[in-house]
């Protein structure tokens, strides 16, 4: 049996399932992390960088990794993580200031729930460029748009 070269090696695709579960493994784990870091004292890069990573780049990426079945589309997962993050920090923070129930604490458990959540989850969002993953876009006829 001959494989072709998009297919790849067994040995090959367990490997990359291996891979994307230690991947999701980490992002669960890096908001309570993050947590965990805010009981250092206060001004330490130790306290606030994983606090700035994980806000900045957790609840997406844990969104977006690339799951079983879907094309890599690196490029398009790194350029929507951060915006997704951050949009999803914005909704969590003005939900707890509306209840006023704001705190760090509460701030970051309730992303870091999120997080697990997403990335224990088998689906994933999907993406054009993981779909379309080794296709052209489609050519639009002159005269037309989109």
């Amino acid at each position: 049996m001959q494989l072709s070269r998009t297919q790849g090696s067994p040995a090959q695709g367990s490997r990359a399932q291996g891979s994307r579960a230690h991947i999701r493994v980490a992002l669960a784990a890096s908001g309570w992390v993050a947590l965990a870091a805010t009981a250092l004292p206060g001004g330490w890069p130790l306290r606030w960088v994983p606090v700035l990573v994980f806000v900045a780049l957790g609840p997406g990426l844990a969104l977006l990794v690339p799951r079983p079945g879907g094309g890599s589309a690196r490029l398009e997962t790194v350029a929507l993580a951060a915006p997704l993050s951050l949009a999803l920090a914005v909704l969590t923070a003005t939900s707890l200031f509306l209840l006023e129930a704001f705190s760090v604490a509460l701030f970051l458990g309730a992303l870091a729930a999120f997080t697990t959540a997403a990335a224990a989850l088998p689906g994933g969002v999907p993406r054009p460029a993981a779909r379309a993953h080794g296709t052209a876009p489609p050519e639009v006829p002159a005269g037309e748009s989109r």
